[in-house]
């Protein structure tokens, strides 16, 4: 069994410290000292590896936006350990098959586990639910379901799917966007909607959903996970049913953290992005809903999508923005440089959080028994976004020149060095 000791490195607070692997482990002093393998961190601050539970990896039948590949290269370039792939796919991941099917992908390539997301209802239809118990049953062990990209609009399938998961104390991840509020809509409801003449996206829309659901998830007992938050009124419903005791966890994305609607006044599509980039406002509610525990989680949101379906006018592009690779350093920028929260609560937002809530086990520690998942990185370091050079299939990232802080030097995944070297 090989033998690794980190040495020279910093912990989450700026400490000397080191870190011994065996093997897939961590462990507190190795069983024998012959061969070991010195890593001289020089310096970089050691990290859990980072878990993403919303990612689209667009696989099967999209791959010409993305693979299991593609994304899992994309993903430690980041820092990420484990990702969760969405079921938005073609076909969708609504059966045992599929989600093993990915499950097995992510597997075969060893550069991080790639835990599939299995559909609510079938086809994300939103009428019929899908094999949930088949789906957790599987190889694959899916704990998450959704049906992200679309609501499950019909407050009784939403019951039903509750009811359901709580048999394994499973979680429903809802995409809070109620269809008959947002149909045709664009970009956020609001000043720059009226003027630049995009059609609004209500924050009621979102909200609405939310305060629906966090009672229905009361009235069974049952977790929910709320996707992308991005408005204040969303964050005060969940910080009201949170202090009810209500068992809701959230998350919010960092293109959600640092940018607003204001973007949209130049038409460019890069931007457009469901749900939609809000107000100044909204994302100070933001930050103040990470600060103080009411949202739980940092998750991507990482939309990968050809070149066609983002260069053309912005009525006809597709939603979504790349992420994975920026995650990090934006999450940082939004957060940490902003004096909102401290780096050390950053990560467990971004590790130990995430991990908690989807159940992956050996991920988000760096405690003896553990995964050997972590990365090194650089605060002091600056890098520029350049989309040629990241390692997603897609490029349609908004942060394309920004100077951002934080740079991935290394991540390693069971005891293995997947990723070296940063981007430029």
């Amino acid at each position: 069994m090989e033998r690794f000791h980190v040495t020279k490195a910093k912990d989450l607070r700026g400490k000397a410290c080191e870190l011994k692997f065996e093997g897939e482990r961590i462990v507190t002093e190795f069983s024998s000292t012959d061969k070991v393998t010195v890593i001289d961190a020089g310096g970089s601050t050691l990290i859990p590896g980072l878990v993403d539970l919303h990612t689209h990896l667009r696989e099967p039948g999209r791959e010409d936006a993305e693979t299991v590949l593609t994304g899992s290269l994309a993903a430690v370039a980041g820092g990420f350990t484990a990702i969760s792939a969405m079921p938005n796919t073609a076909p969708v991941a609504d059966t045992a098959g599929v989600v093993e099917q990915v499950f097995r992908l992510g597997q075969s390539h060893g550069l991080c586990d790639v835990f599939p997301i299995g559909a609510v209802t079938e086809g994300q239809a939103g009428t019929t639910l899908a094999e949930i118990a088949a789906m957790h049953a599987s190889e694959a062990r899916v704990r998450i379901f959704s049906d992200d990209g679309h609501c499950v609009a019909d407050p009784l399938v939403m019951r039903r799917a509750l009811e359901y998961v709580k048999n394994f104390d499973g979680v429903i991840a809802q995409h809070a966007q109620d269809p008959r509020l947002t149909n045709g809509a664009q970009m956020n409801e609001g000043l720059v909607s009226s003027v630049i003449g995009l059609k609004g996206w209500p924050a009621v829309a979102e909200e609405s959903i939310i305060a629906r659901d966090v009672l229905l998830a009361e009235h069974v007992n049952s977790r929910v996970h709320i996707c992308h938050v991005s408005t204040a009124g969303s964050v005060e419903i969940i910080r009201w049913a949170k202090a009810r005791g209500i068992r809701v966890t959230a998350e919010v994305t960092p293109h959600h953290l640092l940018l607003t609607d204001e973007l949209a006044r130049g038409f460019n599509p890069i931007y457009k992005v469901n749900p939609p980039l809000r107000t100044e406002k909204d994302v100070v509610a933001l930050r103040e809903g990470v600060a103080d525990g009411t949202i739980d989680i940092i998750a991507t949101d990482h939309a990968p999508h050809p070149a066609e379906s983002k260069e053309c006018e912005w009525s006809a592009a597709s939603f979504g923005m790349t992420g994975l690779e920026t995650a990090l350093s934006v999450s940082y920028q939004a957060l940490v440089a902003t004096k909102t929260t401290s780096f050390e609560k950053l990560i467990s937002l971004m590790s130990s959080n995430p991990a908690a809530i989807g159940k992956y086990e050996g991920h988000g520690s760096l405690k003896a028994g553990s995964y050997a998942n972590f990365a090194l990185v650089d605060l002091d370091a600056e890098w520029t976004v350049e989309p040629t050079a990241m390692r997603s299939k897609s490029k349609n990232t908004p942060f394309a020149n920004y100077v951002l802080p934080v740079k991935v030097n290394q991540t390693y995944f069971k005891g293995n060095r997947v990723f070296s070297g940063g981007v430029k």
